[in-house]
């Protein structure tokens, strides 16, 4: 969409005196089919192109929406879905009080925009108010971009810029490497020279060269010449390369200032550019962008023209790539438009760092991930490997066993087997033995060690089995099978029951008592 305000004309001067007669449009048009052979070959036609529509025409489409649509009374609650379906989104229009000169339909201008997931981009080159052809070519061939300003006169300096834009696009590496972008660079120039000595020019021309290529978060930069590149980050215009020119020494001398070699009378003499050196080399080095950074590179038509500060707030306050382009050379027209002027203006819409940061993020957790089971795995053999050297007697049942490994468990998989059981009974062992079996079991070293230990526990049951069986042989054998103690008084019960003893002393009693008798008897017989 043309950034133009239709509705705050020049109000002064008619537009017909601001703007001078070009020369007829045939050698203006010669020039735009020669950029578009050599340039928009390289340009991204899946972008939309960059002549739009103007603004003027969209209030006609519209109008027609703010009506009700014909149809039934019933039928009103659907009107307020007519202007969705209607209606064409908008893009952001300047403010109006601004008077500029329209770049819409200018001839000799040319214009292409487009994006992607990662970059919006808008171009605008016109030819002026003051020169007769335009010497300037630009290169859209994602993610590289271009901007290059021809010296040489009429049918020279645009063969320069042309042959120098298509080989850039031919030589431009695929990341954001500076090294192979200078090195681009310098083969255009090379090809500059050889074009003029096949006649495809004419000796002596030659051009500047800017160029940009973006690859996520990194800018390369190559430059020759006082084309420019700006980067606006956080509102803040910040030119990154420097002119190979005259006055550009002066500045950095002291000599003069910033605002002074705008209108310096030397500022056109180029101290480097392709076509002239062989040996020329280019600047080259890389920057970080990130998202929302605009990056605008442009030929001095513009620079010249326009000071910094008004490109840093035309930069700011346009809201697409388009439109800050169009509003660049629009101002470089108001404020005389001496020279050609090109302009390219990139939005960086994603730097791929926050997919980065999840990406690293993602392999960190897995590096984790791993790492843990890795040493999971060391940890769990080492613990498997040790239980399978160990051995222990713990309880089978009612019975002893021998387990070899460990008594627990892992993650629900035992540590331990049952290798052998035995017939050696967990009530037959003392108590703190049976207890040991129950919690923990009885470590042994071997398997042999625990068939030994098993027999020893075989061999002291068997002891204390014999022991009360001859404890309880030797009690029968008294005659005290229930293994009472014998009576202190030496009494023995009889066969029939009754107690010996007292039959004794009964026996002894009657004796004594016949005995007495027999005395009496005897006595009384005497």
């Amino acid at each position: 969409m043309a950034a133009e305000d239709q509705q705050t004309p020049l109000k002064d001067t008619p537009l017909e005196e601001v703007v001078p007669n070009v020369p007829p449009a045939e050698a203006v048009g010669k020039h735009a089919a020669a950029a578009d052979e050599a340039v928009h070959a390289a340009v991204d036609q899946s972008a939309p192109a960059g002549e739009e529509a103007t603004p003027a025409p969209q209030p006609k489409h519209a109008a027609p929406v703010e009506q009700p649509a014909p149809s039934a009374p019933e039928d009103t609650h659907d009107e307020p879905a007519a202007p969705e379906d209607t209606t064409q989104p908008q893009e952001p229009v300047n403010a109006p009080g601004r008077a500029t000169i329209p770049v819409e339909g200018r001839a000799g201008a040319d214009a292409t925009c487009g994006k992607n997931a990662f970059i919006s981009w808008g171009a605008r080159s016109d030819v002026g108010l003051v020169r007769s052809h335009n010497e300037d070519s630009f290169l859209i061939r994602t993610p590289c971009f271009a901007v290059c300003d021809g010296m040489g006169g009429h049918a020279a300096g645009e063969v320069a810029s042309s042959i120098a834009v298509e080989t850039i696009g031919e030589k431009a590496p695929a990341t954001a490497d500076d090294t192979l972008l200078g090195a681009a660079i310098e083969a255009a120039n090379q090809a500059v020279i050889k074009g003029a000595e096949e006649g495809r020019g004419k000796p002596g021309m030659g051009c500047t060269a800017s160029a940009a290529l973006i690859d996520g978060n990194r800018m390369a930069i190559a430059h020759v010449g006082d084309s420019r590149i700006y980067l606006l980050h956080a509102g803040t215009l910040v030119r990154v390369t420097r002119d190979h020119s005259y006055v550009e020494e002066l500045v950095d001398a002291g000599q003069i200032t910033a605002d002074e070699a705008r209108v310096h009378p030397s500022r056109s003499i180029i101290t480097r550019a392709l076509g002239s050196d062989p040996d020329m080399y280019a600047d080259h080095f890389s920057i970080e962008v990130s998202n929302g950074d605009r990056v605008i590179l442009c030929s001095d038509g513009l620079s010249s023209m326009v000071p910094d500060s008004e490109i840093e707030s035309l930069a700011v306050s346009s809201a697409t790539p388009q439109q800050a382009a169009d509003n660049l050379v629009s101002a470089a027209l108001t404020a005389g438009g001496a020279d050609n002027i090109t302009v390219i203006v990139v939005d960086v819409l994603n730097d791929g760092v926050a997919a980065a940061a999840r990406k690293h993020s993602v392999g960190f957790a897995l590096r984790v991930v791993v790492a843990m089971v890795l040493v999971a795995v060391v940890v769990f053999g080492g613990i498997f490997a040790f239980a399978k050297n160990e051995w222990y007697l713990g309880v089978d049942g009612d019975t002893v066993g021998i387990y070899q490994g460990i008594d627990g468990e892992v993650l629900g998989i035992s540590l331990s087997n049952l290798v052998q059981t035995t017939a050696v009974e967990v009530s037959d062992l003392p108590a703190n033995v049976a207890t040991q079996l129950e919690h923990g079991g009885v470590r042994v070293d071997s398997e042999q060690e625990a068939l030994s230990t098993v027999e020893s526990y075989r061999t002291q049951i068997d002891a204390e089995k014999t022991k009360a069986a001859e404890k309880a042989a030797e009690v029968t054998a008294e005659g005290n099978p229930t293994g009472e103690a014998a009576p202190a008084d030496g009494t023995q019960t009889t066969e029939s029951g009754t107690d010996s003893g007292a039959d004794s002393a009964n026996g002894d009693t009657a004796t004594t008592a016949d005995t007495t008798g027999d005395t009496t008897q005897t006595n009384g017989g005497e």
